[in-house]
């Protein structure tokens, strides 16, 4: 793979400088720079914020979690500006073996015992095999996004509507979850986890992807479950065995096995891969990458919108609304004239990446630059990169913290796509099988927008109330869903 060119022009004369900050002593730097940033009630916004303030630099070194008593190095070199983050991208420099969720890797017995897709680096045969697989199953399926999207959509706006009506409020968290498995379960595994049968998903499908998800991220996550110090020595210095949450994967194993045929047949016969290679990285595709993406997504999209005001949401109703009758429904055409849309969607994922983090490990010797000096990496150390730092920019985007709905429009707003970073790479470039962005790139966009034409479609004014509950999945509700009236 050729090397990304910069986003920005390389200044001439950078100084070389050594890279700022540092790790403290074995275990007890690791603990104070986990305890800063996992539990600092600002966020990890603040904590990378305030190391660039006190280093002057968005490059400097820090440990990132767990970093516990048996967990690897937890030893990072931060890449924190629009000039050095696209490093990560290049794959001629940087190694991606085992390093998606960062210095720490879940054991394979998550996944059936296969080293899943986002855990392999584009050098090996299998990354290709399955890249391949996930392309032609987005390919296959595509006739289907709009209709069960559509449906599921809908079924999820019955259960708001009644919440609201008999509550006060609806329950957009739980919905949305199951609406989004929901569709993908529809449109990719070609069975509705609602019909009853030999084997089923239970009352309560999207519940059973929780307990999988989050054993695979607790070491690097805040729980909110226990008090800070207990949580922080159970969790981050211990991996915990996988069979109390092996019965929930047991049961999705199952059920793509039982179902998913026509696709794992078209990775056995197309891109020679083992069915049971095929199964488990089907599941992740759906449930973790996707599902688990969608999760993230979908509220930070509707939060920004209810919190932006009336203003930005009839402007967004009157656009849906008019293309949905000019085009006789909600169509690809339609979508395609909704450019407001289409501009907050990529707003959302500027301003709130639903994948916060990126890593490689250096293939060689690396001259990085920042916007003001270069510094000098080693062979083998790890390079991090905190995406809302490098997508908030201030010497790439005008008033980069706030939500401006209408960024991306215009020429100008196409020109600053290149800047969105959400998906492990350019907005404005492909992923392919050689590189590590996203395959779901393009359908992540394309059904954040859906979704957004969906929701006024059906609706002129939407109010969500506070987040409820502790932890890294709080749960959101309407307060306010107002019909329209086409």
């Amino acid at each position: 793979m050729a090397s990304i060119s910069p986003l920005l022009p390389l200044p001439t004369n950078l100084p070389t400088k050594e890279i700022p900050g540092g790790y403290g002593p074995p275990f007890f730097g690791a603990l104070s720079d986990r305890l800063d940033l996992i539990y600092n009630p600002a966020g990890p916004d603040a904590f990378f914020e305030s190391r660039m303030k006190k280093y002057n630099s968005t490059v400097f070194r820090v440990n990132i979690p767990p970093g516990g008593i048996f967990f690897p190095d937890p030893r990072v070199i931060m890449l924190l500006d629009q000039k050095s983050f696209p490093v990560l991208f290049d794959t001629t420099k940087v190694d991606k073996t085992d390093i998606f969720t960062g210095t720490y890797m879940p054991p394979v017995s998550c996944t059936g015992g296969f080293r899943v897709l986002p855990y392999l680096d584009p050098s090996e045969e299998r990354h290709t095999k399955l890249k391949g697989f996930c392309f032609e199953i987005l390919k296959s399926n595509a006739s289907k996004w709009f209709p069960e999207f559509h449906k599921a959509f809908m079924e999820a706006g019955t259960i708001w509507d009644s919440q609201l009506t008999s509550d006060g409020r609806a329950n957009f968290s739980d919905a949305t979850d199951e609406f989004a498995l929901n569709f993908l379960l529809r449109s990719i595994v070609n069975r509705d986890p609602t019909i009853r049968g030999e084997v089923d998903l239970g009352d309560n499908p999207a519940s059973l992807l929780v307990p999988w998800i989050a054993f695979q991220l607790y070491p690097i996550i805040p729980l909110g479950i226990l008090p800070k110090y207990v949580e922080d020595f159970i969790f981050h210095n211990f991996q915990l065995p996988f069979w109390p949450v092996k019965g929930y994967y047991d049961k999705l194993y199952k059920f793509f096995k039982t179902y998913g045929t026509e696709a794992i047949d078209i990775a056995v016969t197309k891109f020679d891969l083992h069915r049971e290679d095929a199964i488990h990285n089907l599941i992740f595709f759906v449930c973790f990458n996707t599902h688990g993406g969608i999760k993230r997504l979908f509220p930070s999209i509707v939060r920004h919108i209810s919190d932006a005001g009336a203003e930005l949401q009839q402007e967004l109703a009157q656009e849906v609304q008019s293309a949905v009758k000019s085009h006789g429904g909600l169509t690809p055409k339609a979508l395609g004239s909704m450019p407001l849309v289409e501009s907050t969607v990529y707003e959302v994922l500027r301003i709130e990446p639903p994948v916060a983090y990126q890593y490689g490990r250096a293939k060689n010797d690396l001259i990085i630059e920042s916007h003001d000096a270069a510094y000098k990496v080693k062979k083998g150390e790890m390079l991090g990169g905190y995406q809302p730092c490098a997508t908030r920019d201030p010497k790439v985007f005008a008033n980069p913290k706030a939500f401006l709905p209408k960024r991306f429009l215009g020429d100008e707003g196409q020109r600053l796509l290149q800047y969105v970073l959400w998906s492990n790479g350019q907005e404005t470039s492909e992923p392919t099988v050689s590189n590590k962005q996203c395959a779901g790139k393009n359908f992540v966009v394309l059904i954040s927008r859906l979704f957004v034409a969906e929701l006024f479609s059906r609706y002129d004014y939407i109010k969500l109330g506070p987040p409820v509950g502790k932890g890294v999945s709080p749960k959101f509700f309407f307060t306010t869903l107002q019909k329209s009236q086409i």
